[in-house]
């Protein structure tokens, strides 16, 4: 079906959001300028993919939502089977069976007078759109081009990367950064030459035979656990620990993981080919299965899209 087809058949294809228990075309979505959460980024989310109609990991990724919004002393208007039905809900309305579904939690509006932080008003925002690719399909199946990032990821101690944050400064210098050398992607270091994670993925590396990836100074991610979940089925060792640059170096494989594109192998580190020299058949191997996986009942939610139409939205669509 074409893209004019998709927009004809769907009013919100383009996609749906929920803001004060109301739905939104997402094009017409607003927050106040005053919102804490766009002033000091004091606030976190949580994506999960929809993939032909149903979620994925969906409670897994509620529950990571749910430990991150509490260490930040944040409670939304939204929780618990509320917020996973308002999800479902939001997903059937929009019609979109291939979608990259968003809940942010936030500090709100300041009161006023002395800005107490616990007299805010927290917030939550959620939204569904087409499915984002951080890296495409065709990117991924020749590989990613990447470089390790002179940029060093924030330290731990500054702030905690296990909650999922909007604040992306070294990432972003880092992203630039590999596009200024004609890269694809950065891949971003702690002070002491291990390594952290890339914007908006985490890093995995086959070091003599071995899937390895960092424990400490990344997000743990969703489909970061899936992809160790799958290499014990597979029967391929893993280990979870410090993995310096320079085991990163003579990998025989490397590939990102995230939400937005899956497992998304790496050509090249630093403008050579990896020892593989392109995309390695474990992390191929590990891609297909991914995607497999998306059929699996323990795994998936399906969406009720016979929700689509019911709800009105402020736009009156």
């Amino acid at each position: 079906m074409s893209a004019t087809d998709i927009t004809n058949a769907a009013p919100f294809s383009q996609g749906l959001a929920y803001i004060d228990r109301d739905f939104v075309p997402l094009a017409e979505a607003r927050i106040p300028l005053v919102e804490s959460g766009f002033l000091r980024s004091d606030a976190t989310y949580d994506v999960v993919a929809v993939w032909e109609g149903r979620f994925f990991r969906l409670d897994e990724h509620l529950e990571r939502f749910r430990a991150s919004y509490s260490r930040l002393r944040l409670k939304p208007p939204l929780e618990g089977e509320e917020l996973r039905d308002t999800l479902l809900r939001l997903v059937g309305t929009s019609g979109l069976t291939h979608a990259y579904v968003s809940m942010i939690a936030t500090r709100g509006l300041p009161p006023a007078g002395p800005r107490d932080l616990r007299r805010y008003r927290n917030q939550i925002y959620l939204f569904a759109c087409p499915y984002v690719w951080v890296f495409s399909p065709e990117q991924q199946e020749r590989g990613i081009s990447a470089v390790v990032s002179t940029v060093i990821r924030t330290s731990a101690s500054s702030f905690d990367p296990t909650i999922k944050n909007f604040q992306w400064g070294d990432m972003t210098r880092g992203v630039w950064e590999a596009l200024d050398t004609g890269a694809e992607a950065g891949i971003l270091l702690d002070a002491d030459g291990n390594v952290a994670e890339g914007a908006g993925y985490n890093v995995f590396a086959i070091v003599d035979g071995v899937l390895r990836t960092p424990a400490e100074g990344a997000l743990m991610g969703i489909t970061r656990r899936t992809v160790l979940d799958l290499a014990a089925e597979i029967g391929l060792p893993a280990r979870e620990g410090p993995l310096h640059v320079d085991d990163l170096r003579r990998a025989e494989e490397i590939f990102f993981s995230t939400t937005a594109g899956g497992v998304m192998p790496v050509g090249s580190l630093d403008g050579e080919p990896i020892a593989a020299g392109g995309p390695g058949p474990k992390s191929l191997q590990l891609r297909q299965i991914y995607w497999e996986a998306h059929d699996r009942p323990a795994w998936t939610t399906e969406v009720d899209y016979g929700v689509s139409g019911a709800v009105e939205t402020s736009a009156g669509a």
